[in-house]
């Protein structure tokens, strides 16, 4: 959690303005200080007090400005006193130990890589700036979107990566207008202002759905690890999750080209898409296949739906994990590459786990966020 998320979360709990999520990335923020403090030790005690009063001045000078915001916080509880001391004390831990800064930042929230290294959290109900080393805005987040100028011009590419856990969307729009629909485990790594006369390129782990702005001059590129995709404005969806075997493009409009890594950008190699096909990657043979596909069973996913068409079962559970931040142990090794068909809307998973059973005896148990498939 970096200064200006900490700041902003402490004056809403103070305020009592803090929302629901808020809080709970607060409170596992002080957990985790709690655990770290226990750990280590401070060597340089006059710093770590100066930085608590700091804070507590900034605090007083904030919340002073309102005689409510005053009240409230003289009428803090002795509880509420302990809770932001330690998020004092652990704030000077958290910006003296770099090699921690990780560990700060709670699980399963989305967050934003700038190229400084610097992490930010995006919550999904909140508004966050984004800014360049010369302090110019450069990108705004208005709840789960975060949409990027085209304003200043760069003589070099400057990068950011998003990253959306498990159990999460999210829409990126990039500086030239692209839009980017990221699925749950996925993360794009994209330049924050793409440089005239070079290809647009962007690099892709997961699953995204894109809807690429044209411009002839300028080819857009998507790098997913083994396979790349070059457009020139088109909507297509790319799968490529780590643990998978392949690699998938479904074309919904437009044209693509799809050429391997290993063989580079030939004219004579590549691979061509046209609508409605979908071109397969195989990581191990590096060899593409393309086939005639409904193109709205892999589109589903944006608007939260759940679609399975002669899908293994092991698939289904990935998709399952990913869908609802869930981790799912398969004891039946009979169903691993079964093929199953299932249709699902934005519904609780113990729903769909009853379906599963009711269509094709498929038994469970559910402890907590684990499943167990019998």
């Amino acid at each position: 959690m970096q200064e200006q998320e900490f700041k902003k979360l402490l004056d809403k709990y103070l305020n009592g303005s803090i929302s629901d999520h808020e809080l709970e990335i607060l409170v596992k923020f002080k957990e985790e200080l709690r655990l770290a403090n226990k750990e280590s030790h401070f060597t340089n005690e006059d710093h770590k007090n100066a930085i608590k009063e700091s804070l507590w001045t900034s605090i007083n000078t904030q919340t002073r400005t309102s005689k409510k915001k005053k009240s409230l916080v003289w009428k803090v509880s002795a509880a509420a006193a302990v809770f932001i001391g330690l998020l004092a004390t652990g704030y000077f831990y958290l910006q003296n130990t770099k090699s921690n800064t990780d560990f700060m930042i709670p699980e399963n929230v989305i967050t934003l890589q700038l190229e400084n290294g610097e992490m930010k959290i995006i919550d999904e109900d909140g508004q966050v700036e984004i800014f360049d080393d010369r302090g110019n805005i450069i990108g705004q987040q208005e709840g789960k979107s975060l949409k990027y100028a085209n304003t200043i011009a760069k003589k070099e590419l400057v990068y950011n990566t998003l990253n959306v856990p498990n159990g999460k969307t999210f829409q990126l729009r990039l500086s030239d207008g692209t839009i980017a629909h990221l699925n749950a485990g996925s993360s794009i790594k994209y330049p924050v202002q793409f440089i005239k006369g070079t290809n647009r390129q962007i690099f892709v782990t997961g699953e995204t759905y894109l809807d690429v702005a044209k411009d002839p001059e300028h080819p857009f590129i998507v790098n997913t690890n083994g396979l790349n995709v070059q457009v020139l404005g088109t909507q297509f969806n790319v799968s490529a999750y780590p643990e998978d075997e392949t690699t998938e493009v479904v074309l919904v409009e437009g044209s693509v080209s799809l050429y391997t890594e290993t063989e580079g950008y030939d004219a004579n190699k590549r691979v061509y898409l046209e609508p409605g096909f979908k071109g397969s990657f195989d990581k191990t043979k590096n060899n593409i296949d393309t086939s005639k596909v409904i193109t709205g069973l892999y589109t589903s996913w944006i608007n939260g739906k759940l679609v399975f068409r002669n899908m293994t079962f092991n698939n289904i559970l990935k998709k399952l994990e990913r869908h609802y931040n869930v981790t799912i142990t398969n004891n039946n090794s009979d169903l691993t590459h079964e093929e199953f068909n299932a249709n699902f809307g934005n519904e609780p998973i113990e729903n769909v786990l009853r379906e599963l059973k009711s269509n094709y005896g498929i038994e469970y148990k559910i402890l907590g966020d684990k499943i167990i498939i019998e």
